[in-house]
Parts: structure tokens; C-alpha cells; sequence
């Protein structure tokens, strides 16, 4: 891994990057180094300042503006800022209430934020501090530093913004920023550690198959290692540890779903829904689900999840307006919950006498079996050339057809309605409209389909196909396998061969391997261009799998003789 930072000045530069991005709204101060609020509500009669070591954005830099800050203190990665820096910033921004301080706990924060306090108060400023301390996993007894500041810290700097905003006092602000910590707590899990910017390796090594538990944000290990559960199990064994240490108070949580750096939005917004539901099933009515790389610890692969129980008075301050570079979805769910936010569709019902039509499934089957059998190859070329999706896009579509076929459907009528309507990408509905030719033939359990219709069907299937995706045969997709077995299988056909599937089959086969000879002209795999050279077509081979299954569910002893398609993957 490798951090794009300039090697000279790298959060400086970076301040000036945002302060660019955000004309009008963010100013950046470069000697000392911090960055003000150019606009503020002018109900608000104390200023509100925080700070810590960068490398966690959007954190506190993105709350800048009205609603939120009115300064902050960028230290260097993971360190705290200075506190001639936190001086000049709140000297720069010091309102007649005086200064609030949000400072997380950290032993480097908390000095330097309390240097800059007794120079203040010495000037005759009035300050007051309030320390965020969120961590679960650092809430030991046997520590005399405390619990760690965490996540939380967007929660509390939201709020406190909104509630500066209406003119509340130093004190009045003090004691509320107290009560939100206290009724917060966060939980942090990784899979990979940060990479570091001096060594531009991880920052720490994982055992396979193992997570850190309880990981700080500025790279700190857990405080120990569990077994990579499923994330289901995941979520709920950190939204359990996260209730039962959560003070008693307010019915409904708020939650936050952060990610550490590398974690994307999809998968933090599966979180989010996975998150709601355990809340749900607790007892404990979520206020809102926030997903989104809040406090980053920079590329972390990994998350936390932060509930704070919300008195019905925040609730007002969390949905209030703000002008700042984060844009927090400051939306609270209704009383229908995720009822109000989700619409489900209405499942077709299987029409009478269709159930258990079995037409077809010993050509469903004995396709599943071979696609199971080769969906790591089919994924390991498709990382080759694509994005590594196919081997699971095909597997998930015959495993869904395999559940229709058991249903309603015909085994190849079961495939079609698959892969048209619940296949995405690009080789799948390709492989619907193959399967939608394909259920004109009657696919017996017992003796022979009728070879002609198979072949016209397969020409068919060839026809469409080429429509939609325009590939010609040469062009390296499928279609380099479709077309020659569509061709044998006609041929076979008319020459009345007894082994017309097998035909179709090796046909097929041979047209998959030589894919490996071409630079692709269509599909993802021309994004790469001769880069692709070398690597089997992975819808190709998907194709050789189908005429595979059918040689051997009707030719059986024919087929044994068939090429291993698996070596042709590993080419």
C-alpha cells in the first residue's frame, strides 16, 4: 500500500486542500497552523474549538461551520497538536461566553488542550473543556488513563454546534457535552491495520482468519484478537457489548456505522441495516442509522459502531441545520421505522399445478454441480480481466434457479426466469436470454431431446445474444463458444448422430480454450486489451459448463470422454 501525501508539509497542504474545496466557508491559518469558520449563527456567544492528529478526516475538520465548530487544531498524523496552536485558535475565535474545548481522551491531547486553557484563562478568557471518552474497549479499571475518544466526538460536535448556535451558555453547553459522552459508548473492529507513512507496510500483522477487537483510531491494536465471524454475528456481538454498557436513559439510540479508513460505503450501509435490526430485536428503538467514514484511522480496513441514548430534547439538535464539509444525513427515522423505508415487492405466485414440474432439473442439477466445481477457477480469471464477479454472478443464478425449480418452474425454465430477472452484470441476463431460447425444447428426466429443436433453440439463443451484446465470434466473449456449438449441434442434428449434445459440447470447449489466443474486442476483458492475452474467457467457459451438463445428463458414456474444463481454466 502506498499514501498519496506530499512528503513536505502534508497537513498543511491538506488544510489548504479543504479550505480550497469549501471557498467562503473554511480558512486556513499557517503559522501556527489551524483552520477557522469564516461564518457563524449570530446567536452564538461561544466559540467551539477542538482538535487532535490527523489522519482521521472528516473528523472535526468536516464539522467546520455554522451548526458545528468555529476552529480546529490539526496535529501531525496520529499526534496531538501543540498547544501554541489550540491558543491561537481559540484566541482567534473567542466569543464573549468564552471557549469550549472538545478534547478526546488522549494523554498528548489532554496536556496541550490544557496548557492552552491555563494561557486563556490567564488572559482573562473563560474556558471550559469537555472530554470525550467513548471507547469500550479501553473501559478497564485498571487504567488510570480512562477510556480513549473516539467516534463519538461527531456526535457530540454536532450536537453542541446546534445548541451553541441557539446561544446557550459556557456552562449550559459544558454540562451537555458531559451528558452526551456519558451516554455514549464505541466499539471498533479491524481486519487489516493502516499502513504506515514512513514504512508503507501495515502498521501490524493479522493472523488468517482472525480480527482485532477493540482497535483505536489512531492505529492502536485491540485489546485482543476474535475469529472472523460472518459479519452478522459480528454486529450483533458489538451491538450486545455496546448495550450493556451504555448508561440507562433515553429510549431511543442514535447510531453511527464508521468506517476506519478502507471500508466502503456498501459495506457500511449493510452494516448500518444489519445494525438496525439487532437494535430493533433489543428492545432499543433507533433514533437513526448514520453510515459513513467519520473518524478515519487513514486505510484501516475495519469499522466501529458508536450508540449514544438520546434525550428527546437532542433530537431536535441532531436534525438541525448546518453549513459545514461534512454533510451528516441528519434525518431521524419515523415510527414506522424500517417499515417507512423500505417497499418490498409482491412475490408472483406459482400458477396451479405448475409446483414441482420436473422437467429439465437433471439439466439444472448436473449444471449447478459443475458450476460449484469451478466457480473459484470462474472467479480467478475474472479477476484476470474484470472486476472477479462472474464466478459468484453464475453460481448465485443457478443456485436462485435451483430454489424457482423446486417451486414452480422446469429446470430450464427455472434458469431463464433467473437470470433475467435476478442476475445482474453482464454475462448473466446474457445467459437469461441463452436459457430463454432454450425452454421452446422439451428437456425429458428420461430418454432423448429432440436434437433439431435443440439446435434451433441454441441458434436461437446465439441470435439474441449477439443482439444485445453485438460480439462476433473472434471478438473473445461467450459468443466464441455459443456459436461453434450451436454450429455442431445443428450439423450433428442433421447427420443424425447419435451424440449430438457431445458434439455440441467439445465444440464448445475448444471455442472457450481458444478465447486464451485472442485480445478481446468486447466485454470487460477488452478494457484491458492484450493484457487479457493468455487468460480463457470466463462466459466462455460458462457456456462449455452448459453444453458440458446436457451431453452428460443425455449422453452419459459419450460425455465421459468430454475435455476437463478445469484445465482449460488453469491455462
Amino acid at each position: 500500500m502506498t499514501h498519496f501525501l506530499p512528503s513536505a508539509d502534508p497537513v498543511a497542504t491538506a488544510a489548504r486542500g479543504l479550505a480550497l474545496a469549501h471557498p467562503g466557508l473554511v480558512e486556513v491559518h499557517l503559522d501556527p497552523l489551524f483552520l477557522r469558520a469564516r461564518t457563524a449563527a449570530p446567536g452564538r456567544t461561544v466559540a467551539l474549538v477542538s482538535g487532535g492528529g490527523s489522519g482521521h478526516e472528516p473528523l472535526h475538520t468536516g464539522l467546520l461551520g455554522p451548526g458545528g465548530l468555529d476552529a480546529v487544531c490539526p496535529g501531525e498524523v496520529f499526534a496531538s497538536p501543540h498547544n501554541r496552536q489550540i491558543h491561537a485558535a481559540c484566541s482567534a475565535v473567542a466569543r464573549e461566553g468564552g471557549v469550549l474545548m472538545i478534547v478526546k481522551n488522549y494523554t498528548g491531547d489532554v496536556i496541550n488542550f490544557g496548557i492552552a486553557a491555563e494561557r486563556l484563562r490567564h488572559e482573562g478568557v473563560r474556558v471550559a473543556t469537555v472530554l470525550v471518552d467513548d471507547d469500550l474497549a479501553t473501559d478497564g479499571e485498571d487504567s488510570a488513563t480512562g477510556r480513549r475518544g473516539t467516534a463519538a466526538t461527531v456526535v457530540l460536535e454536532k450536537l453542541l454546534g446546534a445548541r451553541a448556535d441557539r446561544g446557550a451558555g459556557l456552562e449550559e453547553l459544558a454540562g451537555l457535552g458531559a451528558r452526551i459522552v456519558a451516554r455514549s459508548r464505541s466499539l471498533a473492529v479491524a481486519a487489516r491495520a493502516q499502513t504506515s507513512p514512513s514504512t508503507g507496510e501495515p502498521a501490524f500483522g493479522l493472523d488468517a482468519g482472525t480480527l482485532e477487537y477493540g482497535v483505536g483510531i489512531h492505529g492502536e491494536r485491540g485489546t485482543g484478537t476474535v475469529e472472523r465471524l460472518p459479519v452478522e454475528r459480528l454486529v450483533e456481538r458489538m451491538a450486545d457489548d455496546l448495550l450493556a454498557a451504555l448508561p440507562e436513559g433515553g429510549e431511543r439510540v442514535l447510531a453511527l456505522v464508521n468506517g476506519l479508513g478502507a471500508t466502503t460505503g456498501l459495506e457500511l450501509h449493510a452494516i448500518g441495516s444489519l445494525l438496525y435490526d439487532v437494535l430493533s430485536e433489543r428492545g432499543s428503538e433507533p433514533l437513526a442509522v448514520v453510515p459513513g467514514t467519520f473518524t478515519a484511522a487513514l486505510d484501516m480496513s475495519g469499522f466501529s459502531l458508536t450508540l449514544t441514548r438520546m434525550d428527546p430534547e437532542w433530537v431536535g439538535l441532531w436534525t438541525a441545520p448546518s453549513d459545514t464539509p461534512l454533510v451528516l444525513p441528519a434525518r431521524t427515522l419515523g415510527a414506522d421505522g424500517a417499515a417507512g423505508a423500505v417497499v418490498r415487492g409482491a412475490a408472483a405466485e406459482p400458477e396451479p399445478g405448475d409446483a414441482g414440474d420436473p422437467a429439465g432439473r437433471a439439466v439444472l442439477d448436473r449444471f449447478a454441480e459443475a458450476v460449484t466445481g469451478l466457480r473459484d477457477d470462474l472467479t480467478a480469471l475474472d479477476q484476470l480481466v474484470g472486476d472477479g464477479d462472474f464466478g459468484d454472478n453464475l453460481l448465485g443464478g443457478v443456485r436462485r434457479a435451483q430454489a424457482l425449480n423446486g417451486a414452480a418452474d422446469g429446470g430450464v425454465e427455472a434458469l431463464s426466469r433467473a437470470f433475467l430477472d435476478e442476475v445482474g452484470g453482464t454475462s448473466g441476463p446474457l445467459f437469461g436470454l441463452l436459457f430463454q431460447q432454450l425452454t421452446a425444447v422439451s428437456w425429458p428426466q428420461e430418454g432423448t431431446p429432440d436434437a433439431s429443436g435443440a439446435a434451433e433453440a441454441a441458434a436461437a439463443g446465439l441470435a439474441a445474444v449477439q443482439r444485445v451484446g453485438g460480439a462476433e465470434v473472434g471478438d473473445g466473449t461467450l459468443v466464441d463458444a455459443l456459436a461453434p456449438a450451436a454450429r455442431a449441434l445443428g450439423e450433428a442434428a442433421r447427420d443424425g448422430s447419435e451424440t449430438p449434445f457431445t458434439a455440441a459440447a467439445e465444440a464448445a470447449a475448444r471455442g472457450a480454450a481458444d478465447t486464451a489466443d485472442l485480445t478481446p474486442r468486447r466485454g470487460r476483458a477488452s478494457y484491458v486489451g492484450e493484457r487479457a492475452v493468455g487468460v480463457p474467457d470466463p462466459g466462455a467457459l460458462g457456456v462449455a459448463l452448459l453444453f458440458a451438463a446436457l451431453a452428460q445428463v443425455y449422453e452419459p458414456e459419450a460425455a465421459a470422454g468430454l475435455a476437463d474444463l478445469r484445465e482449460i481454466a488453469a491455462r
